[in-house]
């Protein structure tokens, strides 16, 4: 059984996603950053924390392909011309989506006081716009953001946005706004939210 540490409000609610749509049991310790027992997991602090068979695993994202790749579930095989497209928009999305959401949430609670520039983050909700857009532009026919299979960049962009609607960022193109409807009314989504 796989253990998860980080609450449903941090990039632990990624990882519960992902649990669920492949139907894995888990283990759910439901703490934030910093907490002792995210501490004697990884040295950092950061969730979410992934622990299976002794090991630990940190960072949501290669979490995600992890337990995609082990479940042959959610993912195209590695070398394929269809798994370089899903790991592409794997990092457009961490790179133009998830970094601008996250300096944002530095500058506003996570950094010292002394440290954050609130005035930054009006050029980051306008970064963060402009690349949605081009994002939404990218969108196929299919319901997912490779067609009709579902993969590991739909659970990080889906989470970037209610990110960035949390966060009070300008509202979205209406094509992601459709989407993000499609992926929280998915019960796998429901389900880990509600844990």
């Amino acid at each position: 059984m796989y253990e998860v540490i980080g609450s449903s409000s941090s990039r632990g609610a990624r990882v519960l996603w992902m649990l669920e749509e492949l139907g894995q049991p888990y283990h759910h310790v439901s703490v934030g950053p910093g907490a002792p027992e995210v501490l004697a997991a990884n040295p950092s602090g950061k969730v979410p924390v992934l622990r299976v068979e002794g090991v630990t695993l940190t960072d949501s994202a290669a979490i995600l392909q992890f337990l995609a790749d082990r479940h042959g579930a959610m993912t195209y095989p590695a070398g394929t011309l269809d798994r370089g497209r899903q790991d592409g928009l794997t990092h457009l999305i961490l790179d133009e989506l998830d970094a601008v959401i996250w300096t944002a949430a530095r500058h506003s609670f996570v950094l010292p006081r002394e440290m954050r520039r609130p005035e930054i983050k009006d050029s980051l909700k306008w970064e963060f716009e402009r690349n949605a857009t081009r994002l939404a532009a990218r969108l196929g026919e299919g319901p997912f953001l490779m067609g009709q299979q579902m993969t590991v960049p739909d659970i990080l962009l889906a989470h970037c946005l209610i990110w960035a609607r949390a966060a009070k960022f300008p509202e979205i193109d209406p094509v992601l706004s459709d989407y993000l409807a499609r992926m929280t009314a998915r019960p796998a989504f429901v389900r880990a939210m509600a844990g």
